[in-house]
Parts: structure tokens; C-alpha cells; sequence
């Protein structure tokens, strides 16, 4: 994509975040890999909403600039997926509020409720607390890249990333989406998983059709049935409070409550 393109794409992207309650304020960040060592990314500072292309900054795959204007401050997130993956061209970050609310309650997504998700997501794990804008937040962040297209980060939102802006942006609309679901379903008693041969069939579809590689079938789940088909079940993560695994459970009158502030909010 070339660059007056690509300005145009992250304003439209950056603007739709905004509308659909993604990110407020100065929140979140949006890039663009326009060749193997030039990043196109949104500022510092500056609503998502109200961006032009003119304040959009540029960089080198370090960080180093390349124009006038100052990237944002979490640029460091986008520039280590890009190096660990050859594969991404475009990353959004932000702190949608549903999955914003799993990873600040210390909770993956990784239960195999929805086929869709299955197909074209795959289990969001959990990364450990890091301080944003530091070496701490990249750190935690490195187990996870090589095998999964978006992360939760514990108490801070959602990254999310693919080969074009769309895919990125889409990716992280499917997560938000099925947090939401998520917690729906725990109000109503919680949701049903998929088995196991149904989980197993999904992959080899998501395989063939090119949703998602093999590497997929994650690290980060470290689950292997008879078949030896890694898939999106229910496992444990660390939680930002160091504890191992630990779940956090909310009575149906307290979710729904929860529920009501949110939707009172929103």
C-alpha cells in the first residue's frame, strides 16, 4: 500500500474506533507496515476520532523518526510484532470495553463457545501486567505473538493485528464482540462449549482455508487431544496479580449489575 493511501485507511480505521466506543479520548493507536523498515502510525495525544492524515507520524522499524510528527508513546507494542512477525502489516490496539473488562479481571479468552471465533481468531490469551510505554509491557508480550493474532494485556486492553488494516481492525471487533458474549452468557447461567471432535473439525477447516495456520494451535493453550490437535480450550493463564491461574467468579446479581453499569455507561 503506499503511504497517501495508507494515511487515508488509518484516519477511516481510526474513526470507526472512535464511533463503536473502541477507544476514548486519547486512547489506543493504529500503524501501517508500509515496507520492511517504515512505519506508518497514528500520534501522540490525539483522539482516533479526530485525526487527519497530515498529524500521522513515521518511523523506521526501530522507532526511529522519519518525519516531524511524534508517534504514540505504546509505538513499541506495533514495532515488536512487526519484527517477530514477517507475516503483519497493520496493528490496532485499544481498550474495547468488554474485552478490556476480561483482561482487567485477570481472564483469557480461551473458551470454545463460538465457531466463528474459532475459525477466524482462535484462544486470546492473557499476558502479565507491564507498565504501557515500557520494556515491561513488550516483554510480556513475546510468548504470545509468534502464535496468536490478538492479545489481552492484563489491566490495560487489546491488541490485535493481521496482513492489512481490515484484517487488524476485524480481529479486534471479533474479540471485543465475543467478550461481550462472554458475559451475556455468564448472566444467563454460562455458555456451553463446543466438544472436542467439533473443535478439532473447525481447525482443519480454518487450516485449509487459510483463517489461521498451523502455529495456530497455540503454545499458549498447551492442550493436546487423542488426535493430537492442539485447539481453544478452557486453560489457565497468569493473572497480572502473579497468582497461577487464578479464575475470578462473579454471582449472576453481581454480572448483572455489571451489566447494567455498562450499559448505563455506554
Amino acid at each position: 500500500m503506499d503511504e497517501s493511501a495508507a494515511r487515508k485507511l488509518i484516519c477511516e480505521v481510526g474513526k470507526l474506533l472512535y464511533e463503536r466506543s473502541h477507544v476514548v479520548a486519547f486512547d489506543g493507536n493504529v500503524s501501517i507496515r508500509l515496507d520492511e523498515n517504515t512505519v506508518l502510525a497514528t500520534p501522540t495525544m490525539t483522539s482516533k476520532g479526530r485525526m487527519t492524515e497530515d498529524c500521522l507520524a513515521l518511523t523506521d522499524l526501530d522507532g526511529k523518526p522519519l518525519s516531524d510528527k511524534r508517534a504514540s508513546s505504546e509505538l513499541a507494542m506495533h514495532l515488536l510484532i512487526y519484527k517477530m512477525r514477517p507475516d503483519i502489516h497493520a496493528v490496532c490496539h485499544a481498550h474495547s470495553p468488554h474485552a478490556t473488562a476480561f483482561s482487567a479481571a485477570g481472564l483469557a479468552i480461551d473458551q470454545p463457545i463460538l465457531s466463528e471465533v474459532i475459525l477466524t481468531l482462535g484462544c486470546v490469551p492473557l499476558t502479565k501486567y507491564g507498565t504501557p510505554s515500557t520494556d515491561e509491557l513488550t516483554e510480556a508480550m513475546k510468548p504470545f505473538v509468534p502464535h496468536h493474532n490478538a492479545l489481552l494485556m492484563a489491566n490495560h486492553g487489546a491488541v490485535a493485528y493481521g496482513e492489512h488494516l481490515w484484517q487488524a481492525f476485524d480481529r479486534l471487533e471479533t474479540l471485543e464482540h465475543t467478550a461481550k458474549i462472554a458475559i451475556l452468557a455468564k448472566a444467563l447461567g454460562g455458555a456451553n462449549d463446543l466438544p472436542a471432535d467439533a473443535i478439532e473439525k473447525l481447525i482443519h477447516i480454518r487450516e485449509k482455508a487459510g483463517f489461521l495456520g498451523a502455529n495456530a494451535r497455540c503454545q499458549a493453550c498447551g492442550y493436546l487431544h487423542e488426535a493430537n490437535i492442539a485447539c481453544d480450550l478452557d486453560v489457565s493463564y497468569p493473572t497480572s496479580n502473579g497468582s497461577n491461574g487464578q479464575k475470578i467468579s462473579f454471582t449472576r446479581e453481581e454480572l448483572i449489575e455489571l451489566l447494567s453499569q455498562a450499559a448505563k455507561l455506554g
